[in-house]
């Protein structure tokens, strides 16, 4: 649904504080990485929330540029609604795009998934390096890890039945326990500093993992979706040039000689997402088939309309002209007896024409000298 200029407006506000934000959590991230005599094993977590950090603000500037200071018509709010809710773009080595990989190389995560996650590796690091803003206490810390408990929650509810549904309930109902453990002791009086930091990392985790599996299970069933699609679309192409070549075959010889691939070869659309992926591949291979055997043929068909059209205009370009001559009348007839031929000697048909074009220059107009 599109986005008024209402909500833009109040969207790309909150979207750039929090962009701000972040930015300067990040780098508070890094230094204290930097500081820490374990500064590899944040590396790559780092990296790869500054990445999505670069994707999610890469995002915010279109969403500005389209708004323009809320110059905002049916089309420019169309175009927001999908910037917000189309997958992001990154680089394919990018370390972004390590995070939730998709088919098509953009970042399988809507840019409200993506800031997300980026709050889910934000809090991860932010346990495991022991860097709380200043002031902070253990009950706001805890009031963070319940909202976060809470949102898993709500991300274990859109997985799937089976297994993995079950695997998320196992992990959620491991984290409440952690968490009224924590909050019982604090509660008490007691140091949870060891408990709690470690419990952070991991409901950040698991929302992380959550909101990654949710990103590709979208991704999974637009590939089936799209494969399906695409699928249907080269049934119809198939059966189109199948009759082309039908229609060469009958009107040109030499016709080509390729033969038309056919997708119900493939069978039908799988349901692994990897095989989906597969199955994309090998329907992109018959597209590009189709194409060549498409090609192939209207080319021929194209050349004998060619010669065709071009005869009519030299034949009624020479009456015109008054030139008269019996070799060049033997010509036409020979060129009009080819053409009529069905199918049509291309190759001879077109040598008839060059020598008909050839004497046509030569011979003089009515009432010229020889």
């Amino acid at each position: 649904m599109p986005l008024s200029g209402q909500e833009a407006f109040a969207y790309l506000r909150d979207l750039g504080v929090w962009r701000d934000k972040r930015k300067a959590e990040l780098d508070a991230l890094d230094s204290a990485a930097l500081a820490s005599s374990e500064a590899d094993a944040f590396s790559r977590d780092l990296t790869m929330s500054m990445a999505l950090w670069k994707a999610i603000a890469d995002r915010y500037d279109l969403l500005s540029v389209t708004f323009d200071s809320g110059r905002v018509g049916p089309t420019e709010a169309a175009r927001l609604s999908t910037l917000v809710w189309g997958r992001l773009d990154v680089a394919p080595d990018s370390p972004a795009a390590r995070v939730a990989p998709s088919t098509s190389g953009a970042l399988a995560l809507s840019l409200p998934e993506a800031c997300r996650l980026s709050d889910a590796l934000t809090s991860s690091l932010r346990a495991r390096l022991s860097l709380e803003p200043s002031g902070a206490e253990v009950g706001t810390r805890l009031k963070d890890v319940r909202a976060t408990v809470e949102r898993i929650r709500d991300q274990v509810a859109l997985v799937p039945a089976g297994t993995d549904r079950e695997a998320g309930r196992r992990l959620l109902t491991r984290l409440e326990q952690r968490l009224l453990d924590v909050t019982d002791r604090a509660k008490r009086g007691a140091e949870v500093g060891g408990l709690l930091a470690p419990l952070e990392h991991d409901a950040a985790g698991t929302e992380r993992d959550l909101i990654v599996g949710a990103g590709e299970r979208l991704t999974d069933a637009r590939d089936a979706e799209r494969a399906e699609r695409q699928r249907e679309e080269l049934l119809a192409r198939g059966a189109a040039v199948g009759d082309l070549v039908t229609r060469v075959v009958a009107l040109v010889t030499p016709a080509p000689r390729f033969g038309v691939p056919d997708v119900r070869a493939l069978g039908d659309v799988p349901t692994d997402p990897a095989a989906v992926d597969a199955y994309l591949v090998k329907l992109d291979a018959v597209s590009r088939a189709l194409t060549r055997v498409q090609t192939a043929y209207g080319d021929a068909l194209a050349a004998r309309e060619e010669i065709i059209g071009l005869a009519g205009a030299l034949a009624a370009q020479a009456r015109a002209a008054g030139r008269t001559d019996p070799d060049l009348d033997h010509l036409r007839g020979r060129l009009d007896a080819v053409l009529a031929a069905t199918p049509t000697d291309v190759p001879r048909a077109k040598a008839l024409l060059t020598a008909y074009q050839a004497l046509d220059r030569a011979l003089p107009t009515s009432g010229s000298r020889r």
